[in-house]
């Protein structure tokens, strides 16, 4: 019996959470959300201001009809008021005066229903002109009354005035709806050009991802396309470029390095490994002149070259430690050049002042031994050494009448497995890391080394170290 497989569910991501949309559409929700809040605010605070700037018109017009009524009741009564003044227009609604009974004796034609009832009571209004009475004040609660209280030859009148306040109204309802009509056009608008503008700006990393994804450890020649436009992205684009570039040349080093660490385990280990396969098929040539003379060497030769590896390989990854306590140098330059002496039998002019410097007492003695020791080798009768202070700096130099570096290869002799001998000879007895750890010690001590050319002829490395300042001499 065949057994049934159910169909297997797929699970459908859904697009509405906003950590699934892509920058673009999260570009456009707000920018789209900013230009609603934007309309909104501002809509609301222009149609504020429309509405007081219209309601103080409509004040200005009715507290300018009060004041032309109550000069002409100054000199005449009010049956003898200019039809005029009772006149009624867009703004002015009503106009009343009102005698000391709080009768109605004079009014324009569309005041009130019924005609002769006050606007407001004539208690309302003082002597003082009153501009703007509410609009809930009047009986229809859509004027706004401004009146005073006039003295006049046939006795003290009160004036009324009301102004129309729905057409204010009106007006700016007329511009929240068009507002509003407005402004999802506006928002749209603004998204999708949002939207472009961001899908257009991410196609460009778009591609840089691509070029990014298509780049492989073995060929890291490659490089990111780099947009036409002088912006961000472009800026990225070349900073991942230069990024490129620093990896390909660190794995070329890499290659190189162990490429030549290779080479140079090489040789002892085949000499070593010769030596070994002559005593097995000859047991007599066994004897202590062969260890002395080949095993031992070579042994000792392979020991110091895998220490120098792993002194570089821990100056890589971590930088090298270094204990931080008082070293007189000249004690260390005086012991390494008679080491020198003894082993080299060169002569060596020594000119060594008192020099206290901070930092490990070993790495310096390695410092001292590599420099004397690569002076050695190419010097042709002597050696040249001098220790001073100058200022805050310890200055050491070591100098041989030898052949000289050309100023072209003076800094890439401090790299690593670097011979200037094209033949990459081993007559000299150098693994070509000797500079390259000298190099490392003395930045480890935030010193700095460079070479240059002896006055009578040959090389000359100076190496610049921080002084150490004790309690007293800071006295």
């Amino acid at each position: 019996m065949t057994p049934t497989v159910e169909p297997r569910r797929v699970r459908r991501q859904k697009w509405w959470p906003p950590r699934y949309w892509g920058i673009a559409a999260r570009s456009a929700f707000v920018s789209a959300t900013v230009v609603l809040v934007a309309v909104m605010v501002v809509g609301g605070f222009l149609a504020a201001i429309l509405y007081r700037s219209l309601l103080s018109g409509v004040d200005d017009a009715a507290a300018a009809r009060v004041r032309d009524v109550v000069a002409a009741l100054k000199y005449d009564t009010a049956g003898e008021l200019d039809p005029a003044l009772l006149a009624t227009d867009q703004r002015i609604v009503a106009v009343q005066v009102i005698d000391r009974n709080g009768t109605v004796v004079q009014n324009s034609q569309t005041a009130t229903d019924p005609p002769n009832a006050p606007l407001i009571e004539k208690d309302s209004i003082a002597r003082k002109l009153t501009v703007g009475l509410p609009d809930h004040s009047s009986p229809d609660g859509d004027t706004r009354i401004s009146g005073q209280v006039v003295d006049s030859p046939g006795g003290p009148y009160t004036v009324l005035v009301g102004a129309g306040s729905e057409s204010v109204e009106t007006t700016v309802k007329t511009v929240l709806v068009l507002l509003a009509g407005a402004a999802p056009i506006v928002i749209a608008v603004s998204a999708a050009a949002s939207y472009r503008l961001v899908a257009r700006s991410l196609r460009s990393v778009d591609a840089i991802r691509a070029r990014v994804a298509d780049i492989s450890s073995s060929d890291l020649g490659e490089r990111v396309p780099v947009p036409i436009a002088f912006d961000e992205i472009s800026a990225l684009a070349i900073t991942m470029n230069e990024m490129l570039a620093r990896i390909e040349a660190g794995h070329e080093a890499q290659r190189r390095f162990v490429g030549d660490a290779s080479h140079e385990l090489r040789s002892p280990l085949a000499a070593i490994i010769s030596a070994l396969d002559v005593a097995a098929a000859h047991p007599e040539l066994f004897d202590e002149e062969l260890a002395s003379s080949t095993l031992r060497p070579e042994a000792r030769r392979m020991e110091s070259l895998v220490e120098d590896l792993l002194l570089l390989a821990r100056a890589d990854e971590r930088g090298l430690a270094m204990q931080h306590k008082d070293v007189d140098l000249d004690d260390v330059t005086s012991s390494e050049i008679g080491r020198v002496l003894r082993e080299r039998g060169v002569f060596i002019d020594a000119d060594l002042a008192p020099t206290r410097v901070v930092g490990d007492a070993g790495s310096l003695s390695r410092v001292l031994r590599n420099l004397l020791e690569n002076a050695a080798r190419h010097a042709s009768s002597r050696i040249e050494v001098s220790l001073s202070s100058h200022g805050s700096e310890a200055v050491l130099t070591v100098g041989d009448d030898g052949p000289g570096i050309p100023e072209a290869d003076r800094a890439r002799v401090f790299g690593r497995f670097v011979r200037l001998d094209s033949d990459r000879a081993r007559s000299g007895g150098g693994s070509g890391l000797g500079l390259a750890i000298v190099s490392e010690v003395v930045a480890a001590h935030g010193g700095i080394i460079a070479i240059g050319e002896r006055a009578a002829g040959g090389t000359v490395v100076t190496v610049h170290l921080p002084l150490a300042y004790s309690s007293e001499s800071s006295r």
